[in-house]
């Protein structure tokens, strides 16, 4: 029987490197981006929002409310600033409403 490697690094650490080494990176920020959007928005905007995409720099959301586009639509340099506070990381650039 071969010989444990018992190395004693965190689950955390070991899951970044899995996901550095494997280019995962694009696909994580992704569900960040969207899971942030849900936790800042809260529920009565996450009842107008059909969809919420990244791609590169840009974060595209589908509303249902054209009212509620508008409002936010004010916004977004704050939303943006937001949400790159919740992710941690300066990766959302800029902010297309549709």
């Amino acid at each position: 029987m071969t010989k444990r490697n018992n190395t004693g690094i965190p689950l955390g650490d070991a899951l970044k490197d899995f996901i550095k080494e494997n280019h995962l990176e694009k696909g994580m920020d992704k569900v960040n981006a969207q899971e942030a959007w849900k936790n800042i928005m809260g529920n009565g905007v996450n009842n107008y929002t059909r969809s919420v995409d990244l791609r590169n720099d840009t974060l595209f959301v589908s509303l249902t409310s054209s009212v509620l586009r508008e409002e936010l639509s004010l916004g977004k340099t704050a939303i943006i600033a937001m949400i790159n506070e919740e992710l941690g990381k300066n990766l959302i650039k800029k902010l297309v409403l549709r």
